[in-house]
């Protein structure tokens, strides 16, 4: 008897839905790709066609160029792709990132790319989506990841940034530039009317965010910066790239922070260098993995990137039908943000 073949099935170039002959997030050109976010592992140059969430096209576009071709799908839309159904659904991890669920025959899959479930005002919140076989992100999946609130972390920033300003200090923040910086800024524009600097990597993802009315606190970019002692006091925003290259000579005797779920083990901000270290994660925490299988439904869960095996082996002993899937997905923002000031 032949073994059924999966909705979704992992290839060489990718996560395959075969009945639609398209793949979700393919990391080699393909000719139809679904993509979950514009982040550089999930959205890659050289597809022939772009299906992607419209809030997050504009982003797409200056990521991958001007020229791709794209087919932008309102949240909840849904597209007839051969015989497989697919709409896109909010994953609240950045500005259009999406979830993908597709049904074929009665049978729903439904791919969460990366997602959250805390609170976030520069993107849509996540959208509890029904299905029968779930693939989920695992990349914070311990039980020691839960995160604070953004409003705490943001008032950590601000008092770190204004302990240093009293001493005279540049103040530097490394986050990625897209999603996370973005992030920042707005739950910094609930606490102060200051201006906070950018590098030339983040300086037009915000302007994006901007046209897209996200509301944050206004910035200008680093360099534009005249007067002498220019930086003292200063709140500077950079990719992690940057750290430790010719660009912060300029920042002199100046106090480093960094933004990301990892800070939450001291161990890493020490290894890491920084002075600071801020948690705050646009990924799921521990309880929010745990919470989105529940709600989901599904009858099976496959779990892909980070700690994958943690959180299959945990849902075995729970009786729940897991297993991993191998994808080429990277690390929370990890080598995606480019360190030219262009």
């Amino acid at each position: 008897m032949n073994k059924p073949v999966p909705i979704i099935e992992l290839t060489d170039r990718g996560l395959y839905c075969a009945a639609g002959d398209f793949y979700i997030d393919p990391w080699r050109p393909v000719t139809r790709a679904v993509i979950t976010h514009a982040h550089a592992d999930h959205a890659r140059p050289g597809n022939e066609c772009y299906f992607a969430a419209q809030p997050g096209i504009d982003i797409l576009r200056h990521r991958l160029g001007a020229d791709i071709q794209c087919q932008p799908l309102a949240y909840g839309e849904n597209l007839d792709l051969g015989g497989a159904r697919v709409s896109l659904h909010p994953a609240g991890h950045i500005l259009g990132s999406a979830q993908a669920r597709v049904e074929v025959n009665g049978e729903v899959w439904v791919v969460t790319g990366d997602f959250k479930r805390d609170e976030d005002p520069t993107c849509a919140p996540f959208e509890v989506v029904h299905c029968d076989t779930l693939i989920t992100e695992a990349t914070f999946a311990l039980p020691i990841y839960r995160w604070p609130e953004l409003q705490q972390v943001a008032g950590e920033i601000l008092r770190w940034w204004q302990g240093n300003a009293e001493r005279g200090r540049a103040s530097v923040l490394f986050c990625y530039a897209l999603g996370k910086a973005q992030r920042v800024l707005a739950a910094l524009g609930k606490l102060t009317d200051q201006r906070v600097l950018l590098h030339g990597a983040a300086v037009p993802l915000t302007e994006l965010y901007r046209q897209a009315g996200i509301d944050m606190v206004a910035t200008e970019p680093a360099l534009e910066v005249d007067g002498s002692d220019k930086y003292a006091g200063e709140l500077v925003i950079a990719p992690p790239g940057a750290n430790g290259t010719a660009w912060m000579k300029r920042f002199g005797d100046c106090s480093t922070g960094f933004c990301s779920g990892w800070m939450l083990l001291r161990g890493n901000r020490r290894r890491r260098g920084y002075d600071r270290g801020f948690v705050l994660s646009d990924h799921a925490d521990w309880p929010a993995l745990l919470a989105t299988i529940q709600d989901s439904g599904a009858s099976r869960v496959l779990a892909t990137h980070g700690r994958s095996d943690i959180l299959v082996r945990y849902l075995r002993e729970q009786g729940v039908d897991a297993a991993e899937l191998r994808t080429e997905f990277g690390d929370e923002g990890e080598n995606l943000d480019t360190v030219a000031e262009a």
